[in-house]
């Protein structure tokens, strides 16, 4: 039992010590770059901030028959 605790303690510390390399930014710099992509990447569910949404070719067409035929 001791041998099975002291290998989860170990596998646990080497998570651990991965984490602790990863790299990290201050919290200023990440909401910097979080605002700096809200204000440059167009979100077209706000229409009165980014205008009419470009033509989509998937989207229902409004007018005439839908053409199927059952």
């Amino acid at each position: 039992m001791s041998e099975h605790k002291l290998r989860k303690i170990n596998e646990h510390n080497s998570r651990l010590k991965e984490q602790l390399e990863l790299p990290r930014i201050p919290v200023s710099q990440a909401s910097d770059a979080l605002i700096e992509f809200t204000k440059t990447t167009k979100d077209y569910l706000i229409p009165s901030l980014w205008g009419p949404p470009p033509h989509d070719p998937f989207a229902s067409q409004t007018g005439g028959t839908c053409g199927c035929s059952v």
